[in-house]
């Protein structure tokens, strides 16, 4: 590769998972063929390729965590194991043909807005690439978030992260301690209990929890989705339509007051003792934080090698954990499933715009991207799953597909004007953010009495969609160029297109 003509492409994507896999897809079915894809692993999945941990699957169900336009007919179960999810994708990156644009095993360094040359500049582990358009795919669940305790350093037992699951590490017989009891930690703490000798499980706040109505899709109805796709896509409008149903209570927390019935019976039936049910009882609004389903997590808590600790941890040494009141615990083991750097993302301090300043810097401690997707001051830079486009009530998958299409269009009004770039007004961005906040102000998670990683250092709910999924497709599939400032070309379109292949001939 040369350093001085770099390989250049129309559009660069960081990241191979959902968001990165289905906007590689989207550009070819659009026709675009000029684009590679930059994956930091050695195979494509995201997600669902790091967070191997026992017992991981999705909480959405497997008909709608799935592209509208790669349905498979062929999910096991009503909700889908993470095994299952990954093959799912990369059986995508095959039938879709995406194999040749991937560039696995480059993590992205640093990606810069050239305001002379009018592209991005992008520096990966291996090797320098430019492109005229930038999407960032990464998504907010990519790095794993590891308290700083006091001494942790010290430890030396195993420490590891959900996400970082080490799976050469036999867990049988061992005094573990498990840190944080969220979406991850209620799926892997059932499948480790038996195997270990001792089980502390340290919680902060006790999580709501709803029975998972999970079932087995049979060999039969596998048939009849393969042979009848009208019958799936049935199933999926079905699921979708009770999901937006649920988008009600989270905008009207009065509402939650049935399903809070619903969580607080299954805890009741889960753990007969009371003492214990107390403390698994949280004390905020169902909703203010990830509602979380499972059958075996509290029944789990019953067995005498586990005990629920609900002390703050004061510090770790070298073979235990000691908390606040003073008490040791002896254990050979530190487990994580404490979530991700949501709010302080990595790639944030990696991407740079046109004043010089990366994302983190002109985000100043609250995420704001206009519709979730672009920013100002960042030209011909998408983000799939951006800020405000998290959900609590359905498939964020939905999300990516009406970012996709917002994404499309902007590239058909590039190319229709011969302009060079579009970026955002910050008077559009404004307003976008205002908007949000405005529906922000009632919801659950504002008013619910919790605090949660969907809230930023200011305070502020930077993470979710306060709405229907149906309110944010209409408002974002469609491209206008009115929200858009419009960049022209230093250059005439003819030169450009020839130093595009002149840089590619010595690429």
């Amino acid at each position: 590769m040369s350093p001085r003509h770099p390989p250049h492409f129309h559009v660069a994507i960081a990241g191979s998972g959902f968001g990165g896999l289905g906007m590689a897809i989207r550009l070819k079915q659009e026709g675009i063929e000029d684009f590679v894809v930059f994956e930091r692993a050695q195979e494509v999945g995201g997600v669902w390729r790091d967070n191997s941990y026992p017992g991981c699957a999705c909480d959405v169900q497997s008909h709608l965590y799935s592209f509208s336009f790669a349905p498979n007919p062929h999910w096991s179960h009503a909700y889908s194991p993470r095994a299952e999810i990954h093959a799912y994708l990369r059986d995508c990156a095959d039938k879709f043909g995406l194999r040749p644009h991937l560039r696995l095993g480059h993590t992205l360094l640093d990606a810069r807005w050239d305001d002379d040359l009018q592209h991005w500049h992008i520096e990966t582990s291996e090797g320098i690439f430019t492109a005229e358009v930038f999407i960032s795919a990464v998504g907010a669940l990519s790095e794993p978030a590891i308290p700083k305790l006091p001494g942790l350093e010290t430890f030396t037992g195993k420490v590891m992260h959900s996400a970082r699951w080490d799976h050469d590490y036999a867990l049988d017989g061992r005094k573990v301690a498990v840190i944080g009891t969220g979406a991850s930690a209620i799926q892997f703490v059932p499948r480790i209990q038996p195997k270990v000798d001792k089980l502390f499980l340290l919680q902060r706040t006790p999580p709501w929890i709803l029975p998972r109505r999970d079932r087995t899709i049979s060999e039969r109805m596998q048939w009849v989705y393969w042979r009848v796709p009208g019958a799936q896509r049935l199933i999926r409008w079905l699921i979708y339509t009770l999901r937006e149903l649920l988008a009600f209570g989270f905008m009207h927390p009065w509402l939650l007051e049935l399903i809070q019935r619903l969580a607080l019976r299954h805890l009741e039936r889960s753990v007969p003792d009371p003492a214990l049910r107390a403390r698994l009882t949280p004390n905020y609004t169902i909703g203010c934080k990830r509602i979380l389903i499972s059958n075996d997590y509290l029944a789990s808590l019953n067995h005498e090698n586990v005990e629920l600790v609900t002390e703050q941890i004061r510090e770790v040494r070298e073979r235990a954990v000691v908390m606040s009141d003073g008490t040791e615990r002896e254990v050979d083991a530190l487990i994580f499933g404490t979530g991700f750097l949501v709010q302080d993302q990595p790639i944030a301090h990696r991407i740079r715009g046109r004043h010089g300043l990366t994302l983190a810097e002109a985000w100043a401690g609250t995420m704001k991207a206009h519709l979730g997707t672009t920013v100002s001051g960042f030209p011909n830079l998408f983000m799939i799953l951006g800020p405000n486009t998290g959900l609590g009530h359905s498939s964020v998958l939905l999300m990516m597909e009406s970012q996709m299409e917002h994404v499309l269009g902007a590239l058909r009004y590039l190319e229709g004007r011969g302009l060079a770039a579009v970026e955002p007004t910050p008077e559009a961005l404004a307003e976008f953010v205002r908007q949000v906040d405005t529906r922000m102000s009632g919801t659950v998670w504002n008013q619910g009495g919790c605090s949660s990683w969907y809230l930023d250092a200011t305070g502020r709910n930077s993470t979710l969609w306060p709405g229907f999924i149906s309110t944010f497709k209409r408002r974002v599939e469609r491209f206008e160029p009115s929200e858009y400032v419009a960049i022209s070309r230093h250059v005439q379109p003819a030169a450009v297109t020839h130093e595009r292949h002149r840089r590619r001939a010595h690429g």
